[in-house]
């Protein structure tokens, strides 16, 4: 059975990989224990961070980026 690392879980888990390395990986997690826990640690985690409120940063603070960005197109090189 071949290892999957956790790059190829998330892969799997954002539907970014090939049918049969699909596949490969829906057979291993059904006989795979420390595999299952791993993908469903994971799968928690982006529940979570797809839950998760992200504030905007403040008018004031963006108008200083971008103040700073055409500042900075302006310096000589």
């Amino acid at each position: 059975m071949p290892k999957f690392t956790t790059e190829d879980l998330l892969s799997f888990l954002y539907d970014e990989i090939s049918v049969e390395k699909k596949k490969e990986i829906e057979a291993a997690l059904q006989t795979d224990w420390a595999l299952s826990q791993k993908y469903l640690v994971l799968k928690e985690a982006h529940a979570r961070l797809s839950n998760i409120k992200l504030a905007s940063p403040r008018n004031k603070t963006i108008a200083a980026i971008m103040q700073y960005a055409e500042e900075s197109i302006h310096l000589p090189k």
